[in-house]
């Protein structure tokens, strides 16, 4: 059996041989075939060096200038928030400046103005300043306040400025000096009197005027900011809301924050942020109080609450004692903690009594007066001449009490005789 496979292996061999001894010389290669995938990727080669920058391209077209951030007018506001301002217009925001149209007076809420200063018809009148409810200045056709009679100057008695009546300073209507007989004293008053103010250039090209503006009066837009893009795409782009103090205080201020100023016996009007300063009551919001949209002139006029909360609200003990059988039927908490200090347009100092609220608030049951020694400042806390005096002094409301008697009974007045 094995002799039979060795010889089948050598026969085999033998084939092969011949076979291939018989086979013609390779013939030419064939055609290629088609590429196969690319091979995975090699690692980069160093980068060559940078080669010269290409010519400038051509220069864009120049955007509008100003697009959306432009004034709107608060008419423009009120097509859409009616309410908010119809109710903002009897406020005394809009009222700060009022231009005369067609020789006509402005129409205010709550006061008519038929009076002008002597010599002048409302055809002489450019804008009346103010008008609202305290007190009315006009300026002239040249934009200047208005100061002595027409083309006069030097008049040092001349009557220009017109009070309205005050029943609770006892005062009634009529007129008054300011800075009179002075030769063009401008309006430098539009910065906190207008809205969209600037300082360059003159309003309606009246030299007297110092400055411009988008609308007169404090209006929607002075505190929300322009309302352009709001006005184009009101879903997309939200109107400014501030309620930090500070935005107010912007214009409810006179000078430096630190001090409060005084004259004549009382604070100057328009430093409710410089009173606030003072005390721990300037964390607040001033909107925690203040509906921004009504004022309190309007809600007295409509017997509504002045203020959105109460002084009971967080003064819960305060409230709940003092010590007086009197005061909680006669007397409300600012009448004592926000009295009568400052002065718009009248007050009585020996009655101790202005025509606006103080917001300082704080009373000091040692302190009696109310001002530095030379009368330009205020002090910080509330002195017993107006925290009490506004009732108890002679030809007031009540009884009155020697320095003594106010301070024994200011002395722990809130505080219950067991604690």
């Amino acid at each position: 059996m094995k002799s039979k496979r060795i010889l089948l292996v050598s026969v085999l061999l033998v084939l092969m041989a011949l076979m291939a001894a018989c086979a013609g010389p390779q013939g030419p290669a064939g055609l290629a075939g088609p590429p196969g995938p690319p091979g995975a990727e090699g690692p980069q080669g160093p980068s060559g060096p940078e080669g010269p920058a290409g010519p400038a391209g051509p220069a864009g077209e120049a955007g509008a200038e100003g697009v959306g951030a432009q004034y709107v007018g608060s008419a423009t506001c009120g097509g859409c928030h009616k309410d908010i301002y119809d109710t903002f217009m009897k406020s005394g925001h809009p009222w700060k400046l009022n231009p005369v149209v067609d020789g006509q007076p402005p129409d205010y809420p709550f006061t008519e103005l038929i009076e002008l200063p002597e010599g002048y018809t409302w055809n002489d009148i450019s804008y009346v300043i103010g008008g609202y409810n305290w007190k009315t200045r006009f300026m002239n056709k040249d934009g200047y306040i208005i100061t002595d009679a027409p083309g006069s100057t030097g008049n040092a008695e001349y009557l220009n400025q017109y009070n309205y009546a005050n029943p609770i300073v006892g005062t009634e209507a009529g007129w008054v000096k300011y800075h009179s007989g002075e030769e063009n004293l401008p309006y430098d008053c539009g910065s906190c009197h207008t809205t969209g103010y600037s300082l360059n250039g003159n309003q309606d090209e009246l030299p007297g005027i110092v400055g411009t503006w988008a609308e007169p009066g404090v209006r929607c837009e002075a505190c929300h900011g322009p309302g352009g893009l709001h006005v184009q795409n009101p879903p997309g782009v939200q109107m400014m809301i501030d309620r930090d103090p500070e935005l107010c205080g912007k214009c409810h201020r006179r000078g430096e924050v630190e001090a409060v100023n005084a004259k004549d016996g009382f604070i100057e009007h328009h430093e409710q942020y410089e009173e606030l300063f003072q005390g721990k009551h300037v964390v607040l919001d001033c909107v925690i109080c203040h509906d921004p949209h009504k004022g309190v002139v309007q809600l007295r006029q409509a017997g509504e609450a002045t203020t959105r909360t109460r002084c009971e609200n967080c003064h819960v003990d305060e409230a709940n004692f003092q010590d007086s059988q009197i005061h909680p039927n006669v007397v409300q908490c600012i009448d004592c903690h926000m009295p009568r200090i400052v002065k718009t347009a009248v007050g009585s100092a020996e009655m101790f009594t202005g025509d606006i609220r103080t917001h300082l608030m704080k009373i000091n049951p040692n302190q009696i007066g109310q001002f530095s020694e030379d009368g330009t400042t205020s002090l910080s806390e509330i002195g017993l001449d107006f925290a009490c005096r506004h009732c108890h002094v002679a030809g007031g409301k009540a009884s009155p009490k020697t320095d003594e008697e106010l301070m024994q009974k200011a002395q722990g007045y809130h505080i219950p005789p067991e604690q």
